[in-house]
């Protein structure tokens, strides 16, 4: 008996270790998927060869550029995916017991078979052209035989200075260049790359920028859905200074730094801007605290201690900053959440001027205050209508403003009777220069001429839809002796006049 158990005991064990030994001799395998695309476009590429190092199964990728290789044994390897006129591209991958590991490819196109781009034929500016605007266009024509994606290059200098101006990686054959300097001749020139073969080169054009004399009146008109900055000379002569690609708009001259202030929105939020007279040297001003209230329109802001500050609001809070940049500080705030719309600070850099309003522009109040933030006069509080239109006299003594009578109010902010208004410091009287002003019309962004005489402003229907046109009168035309020839036409289809 003890002999037959044993001969059992040992037959058991045989079969142990046979079963022991076939499990270990088993190879362990995984997947590999992936998938081809082409790189500039990311379409899916189909066809595609498809090996491995160590070597497997070779696959192409099916029309959606995707490809499966399975039972792969468990090791590391290197997949190479290779196809008629891309270039080959590897890629490493391990593969794991049980599991599909998934690798992804982006084909270029092989230089050898992939021809280069046209030559990029200048449109616009002409060669030689003369009178070109500060904010000029560029327009070329380049294509590609194998229709690759293109992006060009467009680099501009003059024949004043080294300064080259580089514009880089433009998907589109159009380009707006701002601040260029008037009266220069510049030389500019375009490369183009499909990002396979060397760039090429256009020809070298050349053309001169206008010379813009000097300007007293500046103006915004809409096109193109933007505000664009124009200036005026004495002989009726126009110059566009900012580009239609940008709304720009409130231009504010001072002739102690000979800049114009405007302000442009930029990636949804409205900042403080600078540029010279012929509109180059275009500056941002502001960074962490942009311009804003009630509504952007309406806004407005103040060069401050002889051109080496601005001043301008953002919603409750009043703010000073360099007019180079830098140095923000907060010099006023209110105390009951009203907004400040407009400001205008006193040649002497005594006095500020202040429209404060409600989130909806109303129970508006105009007052003064030093820098130091204090109070020193309440002139209209909590009014009915709408107030806008802040300049003050240069020796401070006078304000000149506008107010819709009607007090209407509604959600739009539509005014139905706006009339300008100089206040008289001295005599805390009030006289409307409106009084010849056609029925339903409003008088809108007053400012003082340079002697004073006259004011200039924006007339317009009151139904908020017609165009806005810029008027001149004199300042006695609320006397006895004006009438309705003191009016007079400026310039057409324009708004936010400044006469500095």
């Amino acid at each position: 008996m003890k002999t037959f158990l044993k001969y059992i005991t040992i037959a058991g064990l045989f079969f142990l270790i046979g079963c022991s030994e076939d499990t270990v001799g088993e190879s362990l395998t995984g997947g590999i998927s992936g998938k081809v695309v082409e790189r500039t476009s990311n379409e899916p590429l189909e066809n595609v060869k498809i090996t491995t190092s160590p070597a497997s199964s070779t696959v192409f990728t099916d029309e959606n550029g995707e490809f499966v290789i399975e039972d792969v044994l468990v090791d590391q390897y290197s997949v190479k995916a290779e196809v008629e006129d891309y270039t080959t591209a590897f890629e490493a991958v391990t593969v794991t017991e049980g599991a599909t590991s998934n690798v992804a490819f982006e084909l270029l196109k092989s230089g050898a078979n992939n021809k280069q781009p046209s030559t990029p034929q200048l449109l616009s500016p002409e060669d030689n052209a003369e009178e070109v605007d500060m904010t000029a266009e560029f327009v070329w024509n380049s294509s590609d035989p194998e229709d690759d994606e293109l992006t060009y290059e467009l680099e501009l200098w003059n024949n004043v200075n080294d300064e080259v101006l580089t514009y880089s990686n433009i998907k589109d054959t159009t380009y707006t260049v701002e601040g260029l300097n008037s009266g220069y001749r510049y030389f500019w020139q375009v490369k183009v790359s499909d990002s396979i073969n060397d760039p090429v080169l256009s020809s070298l054009y050349s053309f001169k920028t206008r010379n813009v004399p000097e300007s007293r009146v500046l103006f915004t008109r809409l096109i193109n859905g933007n505000n664009v900055i124009f200036s005026r000379n004495s002989e009726g002569e126009e110059f566009r200074l900012t580009s239609s690609d940008q709304n720009s708009f409130r231009p504010r001259k001072n002739n102690s730094v000979n800049k114009i202030a405007f302000l442009r929105v930029v990636n949804g939020q409205t900042h403080l801007f600078t540029m010279n007279p012929d509109g180059s040297q275009q500056k941002r001003i502001t960074s962490n605290i942009p311009v804003n209230g009630f509504n952007l329109n309406l806004i407005d802001f103040s060069w401050a201690d002889d051109g080496a500050a601005l001043v301008y609001p953002n919603f409750g809070k009043l703010y000073k900053i360099n007019s180079v940049g830098g140095g923000t500080t907060l010099i006023y705030e209110t105390q009951n959440g009203d907004f400040i719309t407009e400001v205008d600070v006193s040649e002497d850099n005594g006095t500020i001027a202040l429209i404060t309003n409600n989130s909806n522009g109303y129970d508006a109040d105009l007052f003064t205050i030093n820098f130091e933030g204090e109070i020193q006069e309440m002139i209209l509080n909590n009014v009915e209508g709408a107030l806008g239109g802040l300049d003050l006299s240069l020796q401070g003594n006078k304000l000149l403003y506008t107010y819709d009578s009607s007090g209407y109010r509604n959600d739009s902010y539509r005014r139905l009777d706006s009339d300008l208004f100089i206040y008289d410091f001295s005599t805390r009287q009030f006289q409307n220069l409106s009084v010849e002003k056609p029925d339903g019309t409003n008088d809108l962004d007053p400012r003082f001429s340079p002697n004073e005489a006259e004011v200039i402003f924006v007339n317009t229907s009151n139904d908020d839809l017609s165009p806005k046109d810029i008027y001149t009168m004199p300042v006695n035309t609320g006397s006895s002796t004006g009438d309705d020839d003191d009016r007079e036409v400026l310039i057409e289809n324009a708004a936010m006049p400044d006469w500095e």
